[in-house]
């Protein structure tokens, strides 16, 4: 059952007369009267009485009246909908991401939210090295990590580039020094983050190549609990930079340079390639992007 077809029979029953409807429909009488009669036959029911003068409705002519106007009601619906979606004025915003690399879209979401306060955000927790699969997949539409996939149906754009500090107590013995090789970092008890990841592979080479002995004998889950280790000297710890600004302009954690290993960190934005992303979606890369 087609709603073109709805439209036609709404309108032969409101003018109770096939030639006024196919006068305002556009469409011949014949036209008409053979959409209805095809109506009739796949609903297995008699819906106008052509005996009168004018064109009355049966009693389930009455009731298919009643549903076409509801499916015409919906039809409206659906269509400002779309337009809602369309101008920004509803919609949702979902975004992958693990905890770190949440705190890069904090700015990014501020400024959406400003100039699209009623669409719904959600920032999905996945798993980094998950992530590719998921777009593929069509679980998520936009995702942040940070490395660039090498999948072709993935694009990504570079929306903060930072960096690796090692950071430690302010109570520790190296808190005055500026610089410290790696040399002098074989005693330390590192806390590490127990999720995979590139920079976490960087850290163990740079100490492996050079023999020196990586004591990871605490692994936590999240950078939060990391970073309260390493406020009371229960160790030390390689970071982003951005997760731990704040701790260091107030004195709570010293950034101290390691110069073999300084590596810069990138976060990506990522979407699919071919697949198209909804509204609130394109909006958000748009923002990002410019």
């Amino acid at each position: 059952m087609e709603l073109s077809t709805l439209r036609v029979f709404m309108m032969v029953a409101n003018e109770r007369s096939f030639s006024r409807a196919a006068e305002k429909l556009g469409r011949t009488q014949p036209a008409v009267s053979l959409s209805l009669q095809r109506l009739e036959l796949e609903l297995g029911e008699k819906l106008l009485d052509r005996s009168a003068k004018d064109v009355m409705l049966t009693d389930a002519g009455a009731k298919v009246l009643e549903y076409a106007r509801r499916f015409q009601n919906l039809e409206g619906e659906l269509q400002n909908s779309i337009a809602e979606l369309r101008d920004h004025s509803a919609g949702r915003l979902v975004i992958g991401a693990n905890e770190s690399t949440t705190l890069y879209l904090l700015r990014h979401i501020e400024r959406y939210r400003r100039l699209y306060p009623k669409v719904k955000v959600q920032i999905r927790r996945s798993f980094s090295s998950r992530v590719p699969d998921e777009i593929v997949d069509g679980n998520l539409e936009l995702a942040v990590i940070s490395y660039e996939p090498r999948d072709e149906r993935i694009v990504s754009n570079v929306i903060y580039a930072d960096s690796l500090a090692f950071v430690v107590s302010p109570r520790h013995v190296m808190a005055q020094r500026r610089e410290v090789p790696i040399s002098e970092l074989g005693e330390e008890t590192f806390i590490a983050h127990n999720v995979l990841s590139p920079y976490r592979e960087i850290v163990i080479r740079a100490f492996h190549e050079r023999g020196i002995p990586l004591k990871m004998d605490v692994e936590m889950p999240t950078v939060e609990t990391i970073r309260w280790m390493v406020e009371r000297n229960a160790g030390v710890a390689f970071l982003p930079r951005m997760c731990v600004e704040q701790e260091i302009a107030e004195g709570r954690l010293v950034a101290i340079r390691v110069p073999e290993v300084e590596v810069e960190r990138k976060i990506y934005l990522v979407r699919p390639t071919r697949r198209a992303v909804s509204y609130a979606a394109d909006a958000f890369l748009r923002l990002v992007v410019e």
